[in-house]
């Protein structure tokens, strides 16, 4: 169970960052200024999940290179 729990934080971690982007790049792109000014406003999520990918992708990395 836990190597295949090792197996997913690559991908967890790469799902993260790819929300965490799209979180600080939505208002760039956004015709709504209601929509603009949300995801303005969660600038601070976006950047805790870029934070939490590149930490899961980190200790992935780490557990596969402890485990050869």
């Amino acid at each position: 169970m836990a190597m295949k729990d090792n197996a997913q934080l690559l991908p967890r971690g790469i799902a993260c960052i790819v929300i965490g982007l799209v979180v600080l790049l939505a208002p760039n792109f956004l015709q709504s200024p209601a929509y603009q000014e949300m995801f303005a406003g969660a600038y601070l999520v976006g950047w805790f999940a870029i934070v939490l990918g590149v930490a899961l992708i980190v200790v992935g990395l780490v557990k596969r290179g402890k485990g050869r």
